[in-house]
């Protein structure tokens, strides 16, 4: 997939409890979603402290945050910026995100 071409996100009032709770509990996307809480991330870094995880799953991870809507996967020149939707998840799922990653909001 060539790195400028848009990705379909959905909307937030079409995101399902249950999907999101199913992207969170697998241990891969759970920790990408933690590295994308300190800011947005080329998809490059992303699932960094994997470095073994092959392409192909990383994109299969990504992909499935991305239609849960958890996170948003744009192009950026010939890069892509992968971002947590956390404003949007927050308004939808209060706590949820704080609950998951054991954070509190500042």
């Amino acid at each position: 997939m060539p790195a400028n071409q848009e990705l379909p996100h959905p909307a937030m009032a079409d995101v399902e409890l249950t999907d999101v709770l199913f992207a969170l509990s697998d241990p891969a996307r759970l920790q990408i979603v933690r590295d994308l809480a300190d800011g947005p991330l080329e998809m490059a870094q992303c699932g960094a402290t994997n470095p073994a995880l092959p392409k192909s799953t990383k994109s299969h991870l990504m992909k499935v945050l991305r239609e849960a809507g958890i996170i948003r996967n744009e192009p950026r020149g010939r890069e892509r910026l992968v971002s947590l939707r956390r404003d949007e998840l927050d308004a939808t799922f209060p706590g949820l995100l704080d609950g998951v990653l054991g954070t509190t909001r500042r």
